[in-house]
């Protein structure tokens, strides 16, 4: 192998180790704690995003409650109450969401002069798009009457809704990237708080809106559950270390001694 094979690969081992790797020393139970956390986040997401799919399969259970909630929401209407929805819609909607992320992404990594937070946010945004699409058609549902909808005709498929998992999934995991660095216990209650509220408010808008039944929406809140843990168990594997454990991505540790301090 000639020095110009050689270089791509030393040119990428010395921007993975400056802006990809990234490494926070803990104990062994508080590792092990995240990494429990990422396991029930995922099997309980499975498990509720079941009963809905089974719900909607089967026409039973938790679509009960579709057409009762959006009856009631159909009554609340209003004109500050549209409008505020309707911004709502546009906010965690397909145009103005991704250049959300875009926006957040960049200032975050100059701000921080590292990516891996960064990349990570962007990877579970993209999973959830990725498996939105898959399951719209296999499931093939229809969405609420057209003449029910506030903010023009959509005919695409209802089931899970693409505007509240990428609101869920931008919010949790942007929640969690924060307050997994923070040793502040306000600082990670006020991020899943302020997450928490996020998403309600973008499954509201679109149930109120007429594009979604409440099975939809539970549904994608439950496939968030489950990128999130998949976010924290990366995450984790990739820089949760314990003193003395050796850096991600090291060629050895006599090359690069890991340094809890």
């Amino acid at each position: 192998m000639t020095a110009q094979d050689k270089a791509p690969s030393g040119w990428w081992q010395g921007f993975n180790q400056k802006f990809v790797v990234e490494e926070r020393y803990m104990e062994p139970a508080d590792r092990s704690r995240l990494y429990r956390a990422a396991v029930v986040l995922a099997a309980v997401g499975t498990l509720l995003f079941l009963v809905a799919l089974g719900s909607v399969l089967f026409d039973g259970g938790l679509a009960a409650i579709d057409e009762p909630l959006r009856n009631w929401l159909l009554g609340t209407r209003s004109e500050l109450a549209t409008g505020i929805m309707q911004f709502l819609a546009v906010i965690f909607g397909p145009i103005a969401l991704p250049i959300i992320v875009l926006v957040v992404n960049v200032a975050w990594g100059f701000a921080a002069k590292h990516a891996w937070r960064p990349i990570l946010l962007a990877g579970g945004m993209i999973t959830g798009v990725i498996i939105s699409q898959i399951i719209l058609h296999l499931v093939d549902r229809a969405r609420p009457p057209v003449e029910l909808m506030l903010f023009g005709a959509d005919h695409t498929y209802s089931f899970p809704s693409g505007h509240v998992l990428g609101a869920c999934d931008f919010l949790l995991v942007g929640a969690y990237l924060i307050a997994s660095r923070s040793r502040k216990p306000k600082v990670s209650v006020s991020c899943f708080a302020l997450a928490a509220v996020g998403i309600v408010l973008a499954a509201l808008s679109r149930l109120y809106l007429g594009y979604h039944w409440f099975t939809d929406a539970f549904a994608s809140a439950s496939l968030a559950l489950v990128i999130l843990g998949g976010i924290i168990a990366l995450d984790t594997w990739r820089t949760a270390r314990i003193p003395g454990e050796p850096i991600t991505g090291e060629l050895s540790t006599a090359e690069n001694p890991a340094d809890p301090s």
